[in-house]
């Protein structure tokens, strides 16, 4: 039962590329309304949320709501396929950052995955993707979505520091504390930075019958609605239970499903299909990261799984 809890997070997560594509409203729209009904049910879903931030927390909420408006744009402008392949090249800053940040040393091996890593990212960013409608600036979608993969490996790195430190501060906690209020705070700052971009346009944003003027009707708040309470708030919820009773090196194995399913959603839905390059670099970033998680478990390296 606690794998299919993290299955079920990552099938969630998986959705995200999916749900953006289907809603009408602008990036700037999707990524504010998203962040602002996510921050508030992660605050009713998990008790742990509702502390108040410490300058860390809030630091690393930064770094998670620059992942979460990144995502959004990314997705909005390049294939789903892209950006999430992108977003999943996190490992590869993970290990300069855990080094700088961390004091936690690479070695060779290390150096051979971030090679291949680096071959799948430029297969990515190299392949010709024609614009379409449901891709209309590959190029510019592929940028935001490299900053995505730089912005989460910082949130990653962020959530372990917050872990270790509250670990270390003498009282009995796995230091879900802390990473609970700083996703909570990445979603408010969110919210708050985009809005005022989400605003700016001339469209209103409600209008019962919708119209190619702009303005949107109740399936495209239906959409926001899904990626704040369903995608992001259940998904975490489901992440949660599930992580206090399944292994770190499982937990995640079974998250690599959301860069799996993630592009095969949109293709089913919008016939979305990525560039061969785009698909080669995706499965050289996820061979890369599964190999790692392997090898990292074998030698006792490997560290907690955190949430997408």
């Amino acid at each position: 039962m606690p794998r299919l809890l993290v299955l079920g997070a990552a099938l969630l997560f998986s959705t995200g590329g999916l749900a953006i594509k289907s809603c009408d409203l602008s990036s700037w729209q999707v990524a504010s309304f998203r962040c602002g009904v996510a921050a508030l049910t992660l605050w009713l879903l998990l008790p742990a949320a509702r502390r108040r931030w410490r300058g860390g927390e809030a630091l690393v909420g930064c770094a998670y709501a620059a992942t979460l408006v990144c995502y959004a744009v990314a997705t909005k402008l390049t294939t789903a396929a892209n950006a999430i392949f992108l977003q999943s090249a996190a490992p590869l800053y993970v290990l300069v950052l855990a080094w700088w940040l961390l004091g936690e040393r690479s070695n060779r091996r290390d150096l051979g995955f971030a090679t291949l890593m680096v071959a799948g990212l430029v297969l990515v960013l190299s392949g010709q993707d024609a614009a379409g409608a449901t891709a209309p600036d590959p190029t510019r979608g592929n940028l935001f979505g490299a900053l995505t993969g730089v912005f989460w490996a910082l949130t990653v790195v962020g959530l372990r520091r917050l872990s270790n430190e509250e670990r270390s501060g003498g009282a009995e906690s796995d230091g879900s504390g802390s990473s609970a209020a700083a996703l909570v705070a990445g979603n408010v700052v969110g919210f708050v930075a985009c809005l005022p971009l989400a605003l700016s346009g001339d469209a209103p944003l409600w209008s019962p019958a919708g119209g190619p003027g702009g303005a949107v009707n109740a399936v495209d708040w239906a959409w926001i609605v899904y990626l704040g309470v369903v995608q992001i708030g259940l998904a975490y919820l489901l992440l949660t239970a599930g992580l206090r009773r399944v292994p770190a090196f499982e937990a995640s194995l079974l998250l690599l499903a959301e860069p799996v399913f993630n592009p095969l959603w949109t293709w089913l839905l919008h016939g979305e299909v990525p560039s061969s390059p785009a698909l080669l670099g995706g499965f050289l970033i996820l061979s890369a990261t599964t190999t790692k998680t392997w090898v990292d478990f074998r030698s006792g390296r490997g560290k907690p799984a955190e949430a997408p």
